[in-house]
């Protein structure tokens, strides 16, 4: 109550939480309109001007592109005009220019002219071949046999008459190519002797891939899609790692145009690219600039934006500070009067709910220490003595411990402790009884069933649940505690019960009396050790740990069938899913086989999943990654039977294991049987099986038979024989071949030709020969009719 009376009477000259609350409501008013208005013009002048400006960053760039394509369109359409003039027709194939020095002089005019109607080309020139080759460029020139096989004759023995190229006109430099556009002449002749060439000048190609990004940052190039052509505005090269992954990020979009953001270096670029549709070819373009220099207006207006939101918030706060000291004048008044002078009051309370709240915070109390002691006793009991049993409480002393206890009404002074350890079995065979995922329900029910029955054999009895379908369970008597016949009998009682109400088997291991609540931890982990012992399939099993030679201890070495984990890893390894539960299944019971204990085949299983986990990696797959990064082996471990140990490898191993192998494999399967069709369509004449086949393709014949039944819905032979009467039936419409020349064509002997094929066709070969050639019978009856 002093403490109380200082703080009812500690007000005078301050200013409390009434006071504060005040004036943040009514710096809360004063801001929401500002936050508003900030929130609107940052969404208007920010949010989509910024969208505003990348849309208008892409237009402009097709718009450029379109405008690239059409200058490119127009040299296409010059260099055509010129190649088809009568100028340069076949009366210039071996003619000599040195007494023919008007002609040449026209010809040099020509491509002067040509070279002055456009701004891209740095040199029009001309080239003709024959015995002693003539270059124009543009004037009259004359250039080595060799020196023209090397570089100009190869521009002739294209297909395409016209077409675009980069090419090293220089032998000695091959690194250095140009943009040229080639016109093979005479225009449309299919034996050009001459070429006309547009060489474009490289810095005003980059230049007007430049105008594609306006900035001074990014990187603009073009390529053909079929390879072998690729210009960059900036000098970038084709194997750059920017203009690799551009081109990798684009293939993985599909064809056509569009625009993505892109980050690279720790920078987002905006990428825009397109199609162009040159001769003969497509031609794509692509633009990255720096987001940032797009965006450069939106950073400042978000900034303007920002300074003048803090200033009208810090306005906001000094207004609400003089109004709220202008609201508060009246309850300060007020305040001043009714509390005492001289006050220490710290302003942590509301001035107006004080004295109700000190009336409250006692009646508060008294219903919280009511409420403890009632309701929240169990679960700090059910608290402490988990961490006991885990050994959580190590550092405590056993005064401490005993302290504790006495707390939690407990009478521990002069008492034997007993530690008792139950785990439960055989959910996995209650045939739908309890489901997958009933584990914590049977630990709930099973926890309250063993504290019912220790309240009527102990007088201090305390259970703890494990929620893993076990529980501890402490005994406290004074004297000299519970005999061992006593808690025999308790435990058989209580496993019989657990059969009879929940049709589960139940293994108790019990320690010696235990003087000292220090020794309680050991006493509980060994029990629990003592429990990993027992035997698979042994029902009810009491293990005392006073016995050394205690139940349950005893049973023969598990049997570890190396043979049947090589099996088993080869039918995961060829994806044969039957054989490998069927081998997974009976290893399991070659484990459990002859009383093995518990901790022996967990050992044999974590040993086998190791195996599993080695054979995951031989096959590439990296096991965090196929199973999401689970730790398997904690897993197993807390598995205790049988047919959940063998479900939990079926579903959580086996599984994601074969159904990633059936993944990868699809596609070398297909391309291994087209490999073969292939195969059986070139040699279909000759005497070939199905190990011949298998060899050619480097598989098994039992693989590669399986495979094909799987992907073209027929056998190898079915395949075979279809494909052979097929060519059959053609020999014998179209051509006179005797019998047995059709038989050796398709690769069958005569006599047996004629049995397979009167077999698939009901009739026989020279009958279907008769048929096909009769007038107005176009298909003769059998297995092709109606076809």
């Amino acid at each position: 109550m002093a403490k109380w009376n200082r703080r009812l009477t500690g007000w005078r000259g301050r200013k409390g939480r009434y006071y504060r609350k005040n004036l943040i409501i009514v710096l809360i008013v004063s801001s929401i309109p500002g936050f508003i208005i900030g929130a609107l013009v940052y969404w208007m002048a920010g949010g989509r001007l910024e969208k505003e400006l990348l849309d208008m960053h892409n237009r402009q760039i097709e718009q450029r592109a379109a405008n690239i394509n059409e200058q490119l369109s127009n040299l296409e359409l010059m260099l055509a005009h010129w190649a088809f003039d009568p100028k340069f027709d076949y009366s210039l194939s071996g003619m000599d220019f040195t007494l023919n020095h008007e002609r040449a002089w026209d010809i040099t005019k020509t491509l002067l002219v040509m070279q002055g109607s456009n701004t891209m080309p740095r040199n029009v020139e001309l080239y003709l071949s024959g015995e002693q080759p003539v270059l124009f460029g543009p004037e009259y020139g004359t250039v080595t046999v060799g020196e023209a096989s090397l570089v100009y004759d190869k521009l002739l023995e294209t297909e395409a008459s016209t077409y675009w190229t980069e090419w090293a006109f220089d032998s000695a430099a091959p690194q250095h190519k140009e943009l040229t556009l080639v016109h093979q002449i005479p225009g449309g002749s299919q034996k050009p002797f001459g070429a006309l060439l547009l060489r474009m000048d490289p810095e005003k190609v980059g230049a007007m891939l430049r105008t594609m990004t306006p900035y001074d940052s990014g990187e603009v190039f073009m390529l053909q899609k079929s390879g072998g052509l690729f210009v960059s505005g900036s000098g970038s090269e084709e194997a750059a790692p920017f203009v690799e992954t551009l081109r990798q990020a684009i293939a993985g979009r599909g064809s056509g145009g569009g625009s993505f953001l892109y980050d690279w270096g720790g920078d987002t670029f905006a990428v825009t690219y397109g199609d162009f549709s040159r001769i003969a070819d497509e031609w794509m373009y692509v633009s990255a600039s720096p987001i940032s220099s797009i965006t450069a207006p939106v950073v400042a207006i978000s900034r303007l934006i920002f300074l003048v939101s803090s200033c009208a918030l810090l306005l906001a706060a000094i207004l609400s500070w003089i109004a709220s000291r202008k609201i508060y004048s009246p309850v300060g008044r007020l305040m001043q009067t009714l509390l005492p002078e001289n006050s220490e009051y710290g302003g942590r309370e509301d001035e107006l709910t004080l004295i109700e709240r000190h009336w409250q915070n006692l009646h508060g109390q008294r219903h919280a220490l009511q409420y403890t002691l009632t309701e929240q006793l169990p679960h700090v009991q059910q608290s402490f003595l988990h961490q006991l049993f885990q050994g959580y409480l190590y550092a405590y002393s056993e005064e401490d411990l005993l302290s504790r206890m006495k707390q939690y009404q407990w009478e521990a002074e002069g008492c034997l402790y007993v530690v008792l350890y139950i785990q439960l079995t055989g959910i996995s065979s209650l045939e739908g009884k309890f489901r997958s995922g009933d584990e914590s329900l049977v630990s709930f029910a099973a926890v309250n069933i063993i504290g019912e029955l220790a309240a009527e054999h102990f007088e201090q009895a305390e259970t703890v649940n494990m929620h893993d379908l076990s529980a501890g369970l402490l005994l406290m008597e004074p004297g000299a505690g519970p005999a061992a016949a006593r808690i025999e009998a308790f435990c058989e009682e209580l496993a019989a019960t657990v059969n009879r109400m929940l049709k589960l088997q139940a293994t108790v291991a019990y320690s010696a009396p235990l003087s000292a609540v220090t020794g309680i931890p050991r006493a509980f982990e060994a029990a629990k050790q003592a429990v990993s012992h027992r035997q698979f399939g042994g029902g009810n099993q009491i293990i005392s740990l006073e016995r050394p030679d205690r139940e349950g201890q005893s049973g023969c070495i598990p049997q570890y069938s190396f043979s049947l984990e090589r099996g088993l890893i080869q039918a995961l390894r060829t994806g044969e899913t039957e054989e490998s539960e069927r081998l997974l299944e009976e290893f399991l019971e070659t484990l459990c086989e002859g009383g093995a204990k518990v901790i022996d085949v967990q050992q044999g299983m974590l040993q086998l999943l190791g195996s599993i986990l080695h054979a995951v990696m031989v096959a590439g797959i990296h096991p965090n990654q196929l199973y999401q990064g689970r730790n398997l082996y904690a897993e197993l471990s807390q598995i205790h039977e049988p047919g959940l140990i063998l479900s939990w490898f079926r579903g959580k191993v086996v599984a994601p294991f074969l159904a990633e192998l059936s993944e990868r494999s699809d596609a070398g399967i297909r391309r291994t049987i087209e490999q073969a069709m292939l195969y059986i369509q070139e040699h279909y004449m000759d005497n070939i099986s199905l190990d011949s086949c298998a060899d050619y393709i480097g598989t098994s014949p039992f693989l590669l038979s399986k495979s094909f039944k799987r992907v073209t819905g027929d056998n190898f032979i079915d395949y075979l024989t279809g494909l052979r009467l097929d060519k059959a039936k053609e020999l014998l419409r179209d051509t006179d071949l005797k019998m047995n020349e059709v038989a050796q064509q398709v690769g069958y002997q005569q006599s047996y030709f004629n049995r397979i094929f009167k077999k698939q066709e009901d009739i026989t070969p020279t009958r279907y020969r008769e048929l096909s050639r009769q007038e107005g019978v176009k298909q003769p009856p059998g297995r092709d009719a109606g076809l």
